[in-house]
This record gives C-alpha cells, structure tokens and sequence, in this order.
C-alpha cells in the first residue's frame, strides 16, 4: 500500500473523539502523543494526522525538523511498512520518530537493519505518584527543608480548577508570560499559545488543573489529564517567583492530588536544557517513556 500527502489533515478539536477511541484500546505512554500536546502545540508544529483502518500517523513540521510517528494502532505490517517508506522518502537525518515501547520492539524485530537512535533529551520522566506526594527518605531531604520553609514564609490555600476560577488562572498566566517576556522569545511565545489553547478548551480536552494561592492570590498552577489508565501527565507548570519554593509545592500538590487515582506522574522530558534535567532527576525518575528516531543514511 501507499499512503500520500493529501492523506493528511491539520488536527482540530473535533478531532479529539478520533485519538480516544484508538488510544482507549491502544495506551500510550510518551507526552508527546497526548491529543492536549498535539492540539495546543498544533501552531508550533504544524501537526496533522493520517487515520486509516484505526491506525494514527501524525506527522510535524517545524524549522528544524520535518517528521512522521510511527502509527499507533493494531498491528498492520503493510500500514508500518508503508509509512517507514514515507518517512525515508522525505530525506531528513531522523524522519521517524518511535515514542512506544511496543513500537520500539516491533522495529527491532521486524526492521533490524534500520538504525534506531535513542534522545534523551525527549525522555519523558514518569515518578511514582507517592513518591512524588510524600518525599520520603534522605533522597528528599533538601527538597523537605525548602518546602517547610516555603510553607512558613507563604501559607498557601489549594483550589481545583473549575469553572469558577478559570478566569483567574488566565489572569496569572497573563502576569507570568509578562514577567517571562514571552513575546521576545520564540519558544516561549510558542507557549504562550499553547498554554491559552489549553485554558480556552479547558473542559473539552478533559484536562485537570490545580492552583497554589499564597496572600489569597494564584501564584502556581499544575494543567495535566490522563496520559493512560496508570498514569497522568502534567502538559504545564508555572509559578510566579513571589515566594522562593512555590514550585515545590506545585509539585507536591499536584501528586497529593492525583496519587489515589494514578501509580506513576509523567513530568514530560527536559529538552536537553541543563538546569531543567537536574531540576527533573532531583526528584528520582521511576524510569523514562523513552523516544528513539530512525538515523536515515
């Protein structure tokens, strides 16, 4: 078979029915593939998707790259086949991108003589949530000591985000792209809209959120949904630098919330930015949602 360009379509909200169906029998486990990420990131990376026989391609176009994903879906040799070709053809050095453990062995069995190299840069960190909600141990102590002293510099109130409080939460991520000066910075203004999508379609892409109040004012915020059934995924954090430690106790706060419901929090990856891995490894990963490309050569 062959799949063509014009397969593919720009990923809207409606689409969103499409990706649950298949990710309900088919769960992922990288951030990358939420429907949330793909849809608010969707002006970033030129996202669309190709859906054919309960099979999803999604392929992105950014700058710097120019990429397809390995279909998520049940298993159909000629589909994988066929979209390993559409991804060679393009003529980019990694223009496939493996984000499923499953796809990841499926390659190695059915494509040895493909390269496939791993990113870490793109590995998702994903903690144990009761870790995560009770620090214990010598590991956490630093992190212990700032939080109690957050706590007693700035007694915080914790809401769930509603209706009620929505327009609040847009007010502070206002006050903090103005802070960040999101608007000189590319990446950042590319957050900023991502962040906006994610507020605007609050209830319609299912996410969830919290808010950290010192001085009964937003100060810190935590936007995520359900990555799988064992798992959630926090798409944004962001907090105001008022009180040192706030994002701490975001932190903290988020898995306390989601711990009954979830073993394992998905932070995202770190993106190779140094002070944000050290930030991430402070906190002991249970392990990587590991991402790989294929080497074209």
């Amino acid at each position: 078979m062959k799949i063509h360009e014009e397969d593919f379509h720009p990923i809207e909200v409606e689409d969103k029915k499409i990706f649950d169906s298949i990710y309900r029998d088919y769960p992922i486990h990288h951030s990358e593939n939420t429907f949330g990420t793909l849809f608010c990131w969707r002006s970033y990376g030129n996202y669309k998707f190709c859906e054919h026989e309960g099979c999803l391609i999604i392929k992105g176009e950014t700058e710097n790259y120019y990429s397809y994903r390995f279909p998520i879906g049940p298993i159909k040799p000629d589909f994988f086949f066929a979209t390993i070709k559409l991804a060679q053809d393009l003529g980019e050095e990694a223009p496939l991108l493996i984000m499923e453990p499953w796809q990841y062995n499926w390659m190695q069995k059915n494509c040895s003589s493909l390269n496939l190299k791993p990113d870490r840069n793109f590995f998702d960190y994903v903690y144990r949530a009761d870790v995560l909600a009770s620090l214990p141990g010598q590991n956490f102590l630093t992190i212990r000591k700032q939080l109690n002293k957050f706590r007693k510099k700035c007694p915080s109130e914790i809401e769930i985000v509603t209706e009620s409080n929505i327009d609040e939460v847009q007010e502070f991520l206002i006050k903090w792209c103005q802070q960040r000066e999101c608007d000189k910075y590319t990446i950042l203004k590319h957050e900023k809209e991502a962040i906006t999508e994610a507020v605007k379609n609050f209830e319609t892409l299912q996410f969830s959120g919290i808010t950290v109040n010192p001085k009964g004012e937003i100060g810190g915020i935590a936007i995520f949904e359900e990555l799988n059934p064992a798992t959630a995924v926090i798409h944004y954090e962001k907090a105001l630098p008022d009180c040192e430690g706030i994002y701490k106790e975001v932190n903290v706060q988020t898995a306390i919330h989601l711990k009954d419901k979830y073993q394992f929090i998905n932070r995202e990856s770190d993106m190779g930015i140094a002070g944000l891995r050290e930030s991430k490894e402070r906190y002991h990963p249970d392990h990587f949602a590991k991402l790989y490309y294929l080497e074209n050569v």
